[in-house]
């Protein structure tokens, strides 16, 4: 199938995609890798009157590293993200759960901004920025603002910005000390979206024992999620924890469980918890050698 008829914008500036967007109202959609949108465009999805393309605004390409904080622009691309040796050592589980998504053809067009505007709460992204307690810094006519992530995903393909609202960069505050990072998830085939999965962050303190964990959890509901029960339960302990007893805990509250044609919801629960308990070891392990 084709798409609908629609007019395509190429702003150069924020300032000129905020005033676009502001005068174009609820028809018009922001553009930028397009590896998302044009699927849905071309399936019928979706249908916007206007694309406003924001590739072309070269202010919003760039990767800052600031004291405890990595600052991604929205049309950040996912292989500059994936192959960016200081970001990989600076900010390991947004790098580590890059090549996760998709194929090298979608990493070479998508963007980190694109991926969590979309909010599709299979993707890695999302989850990595939920779980890290990024910041969203959006913009429009009426000014700049900051949305933490927490706020930031509502539901399905929904999020907290308005329509006239552009994802300028996404802040995630760095880790220090003996840290481990985890990505796993699992999916039927290599490069389809996730049935389940986790991303996990531990820190040890000086006595050996969890001062600081996260854990975000993907495919697991109509928003990407922290499992705030395992992290909670995991501070304080020693690096011997019950992995496997964790995992289950963590998906043991979950209500919106989605259920399809590609699992059910108590397989996607068994398969999360599967992989909560596996990325834990990881992390943990990485922390105990770091």
């Amino acid at each position: 199938m084709k798409p609908g008829a629609f007019d395509l914008h190429a702003p150069t500036s924020v300032d000129e995609a905020v005033a676009l967007l502001g005068e174009l109202g609820d028809d018009a959609k922001v553009l930028a890798g397009g590896q998302s949108l044009v699927p849905m465009l071309s399936l019928r999805l979706a249908s916007f009157g206007h694309l406003v393309d924001v590739g072309r605004i070269a202010e919003l390409r760039s990767v800052g590293f600031d004291d405890g904080t990595v600052t991604v622009g929205a049309t950040t691309l996912d292989a500059v993200v994936e192959h960016d040796p200081e970001l990989a050592s600076t900010l390991p589980l947004l790098a580590r759960a890059t090549p996760l998504i998709g194929h090298f053809q979608i990493r070479n067009r998508g963007t980190v901004g694109g991926s969590i505007a979309h909010a599709d709460p299979a993707a890695e992204y999302p989850a990595v920025a939920l779980a890290l307690g990024a910041e969203m810094e959006v913009a429009s006519v009426r000014g700049v603002r900051t949305i933490t992530a927490d706020r930031f995903f509502e539901g399905y393909w929904t999020t907290a910005m308005d329509a006239d609202e552009l994802l300028v960069a996404a802040r995630f505050p760095t880790w220090e000390g003996r840290c481990g990072f985890a990505v796993r998830e699992f999916a039927r085939r290599f490069g389809d979206f996730a049935i389940a999965g986790a991303v996990v962050a531990v820190r040890l303190g000086a006595d050996d024992r969890i001062d600081h964990c996260a854990v975000g959890l993907l495919g697991l509901g109509p928003t990407p999620l922290r499992a705030t029960t395992v992290e909670k339960a995991v501070v304080g302990q020693g690096t011997e924890v019950a992995t496997d007893e964790l995992g289950r805990l963590a998906v043991a509250d979950l209500t919106d469980v989605p259920s399809d044609l590609h699992g059910s919801a108590s397989y996607r629960r068994r398969v999360g918890a599967a992989m909560v308990s596996r990325a834990l070891s990881d992390a943990i392990r990485e922390a105990i050698d770091a």
